[in-house]
């Protein structure tokens, strides 16, 4: 079995003094409080040593008892809610595979071991409305704690809950006054967990940063993109580990984006930290690299097989293609799922953390943004006016593609660059970013025909290839060079009408 995914909405509440409960039905909504529902609950939860997941908002437990039990994680998706993945209960002390890899990157080699055992006795109000529609539940719980650490007492404790099922955040509102005339606030801790370590319950670790504005620093336009990549990366490792659509792609984007961003804004932070980050994104998109453009090359070059005569399409040289790139693709990804796992993957996460939270900036970085981000953005766009100056001298030599290839490269830096302040630029920003974004594209294009036609004339050149497979490879590396010189074409008509643009 695999993990499930679903997202619950909740608000905890410290009880009043009485032994009683709200007065459920004069919630506006609320026609109906189901019979009471009781069960015994026993969770024992899990992190690393030095609590890394509690830190980031996270919980990991083993739960026996009630309608769902299992491994429980659950990881924050917002104001009062968090996504929950369940796993089959299995073995104690052996934390399904699928949830390590969903933590991998946060956990980052460090082991998981219990922190706490919590029993519950919870008794369950299902709320209806008048239409029968499930609300939401209230719960009941009396729960017992015992940290498993030496990390503090044994506790105990009562609290209610209100989980929303089929109502709007707004049933939150709603239920206030009844919740306040039986005595209760608002809880006072995040989770029973919190409440079960008191104390030692960490400091919660920063893990966004501040949005960058007009009048702010620039230095905040920096570590605002740096932040948002992060995040994107966090969010792609465990699909790349479990082999999803597309994350390998998506990953490696946002290695790139925070590389290039790096470079535009270098001057603003130690040159030495900057360089160092640049150099790690550099090989972990360089890791990732490899079987994304297998799997590019595999899906371009079949599309064009199958456009032959169905003979030609499904021959021998089909087989052949498919086994040389399947090959390459395996190799790739077998090295990227090494390389996540390495100790040196796990640094680079942590110094990227470290420069958006404490970044090395030099003062000119207090400059205000809209002003110092302009120069910075610019600087990359005239580097792309001067890639594409060297292009067009380039043309009808043999260094053509290697000149249009650093064009391409250049526009995809001026696109991140541009990216990096459109709240500050607006629509001059956007302007850019999509007119970069054209090059980039239609120059991708150019650069995949390039890769995939050399590909092909090296198979092409087997000593011992047979004729009809042969043919196959030249019709094919005729199409990829078509493909190419159409890219040339549609380059240099852009290429004019977008010149000279600049935020």
């Amino acid at each position: 079995m695999t993990a499930g995914d679903s997202t619950e909405t909740e608000r905890k509440y410290d009880p009043g003094p009485g032994p009683g409960i709200p007065e459920l039905t004069s919630i506006p909504g609320v026609e109906e409080a189901g019979a009471a529902s009781e069960r015994s609950l026993e969770a024992v939860y899990y992190d690393t040593g030095t609590l890394e997941l509690a830190a980031r908002g996270m919980t990991l437990r083993r739960r026996t008892g009630g309608v769902d039990p299992g491994w429980h994680l659950k990881l924050p998706a917002g104001p009062d809610s968090r996504t929950e993945i369940h796993s089959p209960l299995g073995q104690p002390d052996h934390v399904p595979a699928e949830l390590l890899d969903r933590l991998a990157a946060i956990t980052r080699g460090r082991d998981l071991s219990p922190v706490a055992r919590l029993s519950t006795r919870r008794t369950t109000y299902a709320l209806h409305g008048a239409a029968g529609e499930h609300l939401a539940d209230f719960t009941d719980d009396v729960v017992h704690a015992v940290p498993l650490r030496d990390t503090g007492p044994e506790s105990q404790w009562r609290e209610w809950e209100i989980e929303l099922v089929h109502a709007g955040p707004k049933f939150f509102s709603a239920a206030k006054p009844a919740l306040k005339a039986a005595g209760a606030v608002p809880s006072a801790h995040a989770s029973k967990l919190a409440r079960a370590l008191g104390g030692s319950w960490p400091e919660t670790k920063a893990t966004g940063t501040r949005p960058a504005r007009k009048k702010g620093p620039v230095r905040d336009v920096v570590t605002a993109y740096v932040g948002a990549q992060i995040s994107a990366l966090l969010a792609q490792d465990p699909g790349v580990r479990r082999g999803d659509p597309d994350t390998v792609h998506q990953m490696r984007s946002a290695a790139r984006r925070t590389r290039s961003v790096l470079r535009t804004y270098r001057p603003l932070f130690d040159k030495e930290t900057v360089a160092g980050l640049e150099r790690e994104l550099q090989w972990l998109g360089r890791i990732l690299g490899r079987p994304r453009d297998a799997e590019v090359m595999r899906r371009r070059i079949l599309a064009n097989l199958n456009t032959l005569a169905p003979a030609e399409a499904s021959g021998p040289a089909r087989g052949q293609l498919e086994h040389e790139l399947d090959t390459t693709y395996n190799a790739g990804y077998q090295h990227a799922l090494t390389t996540l796992e390495s100790h040196r993957y796990y640094r680079l996460l942590d110094a990227l953390e470290h420069f958006r939270n404490t970044p090395p900036a030099k003062a000119k970085a207090a400059r205000k943004a809209r002003k110092a981000s302009a120069r910075f953005v610019n600087k990359v766009a005239k580097r792309l006016d001067k890639a594409h100056r060297a292009a067009t001298k380039a043309r009808e030599t043999p260094g053509y593609d290697t000149a249009l290839h650093r064009v391409r490269k250049d526009a995809k830096r001026l696109r991140h660059a541009a990216e990096s302040v459109l709240t500050i630029h607006g629509k001059r920003a956007h302007a850019l970013e999509k007119t970069s974004h054209r090059i980039q594209s239609i120059l991708g294009d150019h650069q995949d025909a390039i890769v995939a036609r050399d590909f092909l004339l090296r198979l092409a050149a087997a000593p011992d290839i047979a004729p009809g497979t042969a043919g196959v490879y030249q019709t094919l590396i005729e199409q990829e060079t078509r493909t190419a010189t159409n890219a040339e074409t549609a380059y240099r008509t852009h290429r004019k009408k977008d010149r000279g643009r600049r935020v």
